[in-house]
């Protein structure tokens, strides 16, 4: 396995729920757990020592004041309630830098800045559309967490440069130059099957229309995996630029929460290949999951890597053969790398695991389960075993 970017490492002890957590972070990182184990804060965490000045000037923009004190703007940030995760005890290390007082977010003037490293894609990203268009920044509730309400308003100005100021009616998908035509093709047959996405400009509210057949259908009438996807395409319109340049040029990191929700499994794979494409263009792409199809993606790159794999490998596995695919699987092959954490329940407090691996034959059966995501299927096939063996 091949890993030519640089490695970071979070490191968190006594916060929220999580007692130890360490993730050393590869190209493209997995995280798993049940649900309250404290991915979702980590992950928010990560975004807050990466971005805390961009935060802070958004913040400030907007109208929010904390003065100096850490625990409103842990509130702001994280949500209404939320300030207790960060303890007297609490520590974290982030790459070289050592935290142990939330003071530590708290902005210098000389070094608010509006540019943004980490870009966060909520699980609750289909409230961020209100009457089918994103919502701004101030429409959210003041204890709403930081990431929804950034994550609206981005998506809020992205389709307001791209709509113009034209009326009638515009192409949002499929769209040419937005991405690769083989990906736009996976896309429509796994999530849309011939329907196109357009935005409706013939009123004075603007929204996006699914159009399929004579039907124009508004978003609250779209299948709940369209709903929940429409925002995942967009931020890939935000992430990968119709011009020559690859890539937002200050962004390294793309988190996406739960990118499953609502899919089918072939839409997922379709949102994999989505991925991949992040990762060609430098993206460091980090995933909170609770879907056996990602752990099934990871545990396949181990041995394909492992194996010299080759393109016309991943071109089995995802079943397309494109000869445009063909750049992309080589890529992610060659130079990426794969890493899967468990965030471990015991009792009221979580520890996290390094399950990279994820050997079925381990002794460890954090490992051998995926995380709990393979449990179930695994007592599924020994109760059948027994009952055949029997019969």
């Amino acid at each position: 396995m091949k890993n030519k970017g640089s490695t970071h490492t979070l490191s968190v002890t006594n916060f929220a729920q999580i007692e130890s957590g360490k993730v050393v972070f590869g190209d493209f990182t997995l995280l798993v757990g049940p649900q309250a184990s404290g991915k979702s804060l980590f992950l928010q965490l990560l975004k807050l020592l990466v971005d805390k000045e961009n935060i802070s000037s958004i913040l400030k923009t907007n109208g929010y004041d904390w003065g100096k004190n850490s625990k409103h703007l842990l509130e702001l940030f994280f949500g209404e309630g939320m300030s207790g995760m960060w303890k007297q005890n609490t520590i974290v290390e982030f790459d070289k830098a050592k935290v142990t007082s939330a003071d530590y977010f708290l902005p210098k003037q000389s070094k608010l800045s509006r540019e943004e490293s980490l870009f966060y894609i909520p699980a609750q990203r289909v409230t961020t559309m209100i009457q089918g268009w994103p919502r701004s920044f101030g429409a959210f509730e003041i204890g709403d967490p930081y990431v929804m309400k950034a994550f609206g308003e981005t998506l809020r100005i992205l389709m307001e440069k791209e709509s113009g100021n034209g009326h009638g009616q515009s192409d949002v998908f499929p769209r040419l130059g937005k991405m690769n035509s083989s990906l736009r093709e996976e896309i429509d047959k796994a999530i849309f099957y011939g329907a196109t996405v357009k935005l409706d400009k013939r009123t004075l509210k603007r929204r996006f229309m699914l159009h399929l057949g004579d039907s124009e259908l508004p978003l609250m009438s779209w299948s709940a995996g369209q709903k929940e996807f429409l925002p995942l395409l967009l931020s890939l319109y935000h992430l990968v630029p119709s011009s020559k340049v690859s890539r937002k040029e200050d962004i390294e990191w793309v988190v996406i929460e739960e990118p499953e929700m609502g899919l089918h499994p072939k839409a997922i794979q379709a949102v994999m290949l989505l991925c991949f494409e992040l990762l060609e263009r430098g993206y460091k792409v980090v995933i909170s999951t609770h879907s056996p199809v990602l752990l099934e993606l990871a545990w396949a790159m181990n041995y394909v890597q492992s194996m010299n794999g080759k393109a016309e490998d991943l071109a089995t596995l995802f079943a397309t053969k494109k000869a445009s695919l063909k750049k992309l699987y080589t890529n992610v092959i060659d130079n990426k790398s794969f890493k899967t954490y468990y965030f471990q329940r015991n009792k009221s407090e979580v520890l996290t695991k390094d399950i990279s691996s994820l050997n079925a034959g381990s002794d460890d059966a954090a490992e051998a389960t995926w995380g709990g995501l393979s449990e179930f299927s695994g007592r599924a096939a020994e109760v059948i075993s027994k009952l055949a063996a029997h019969g």
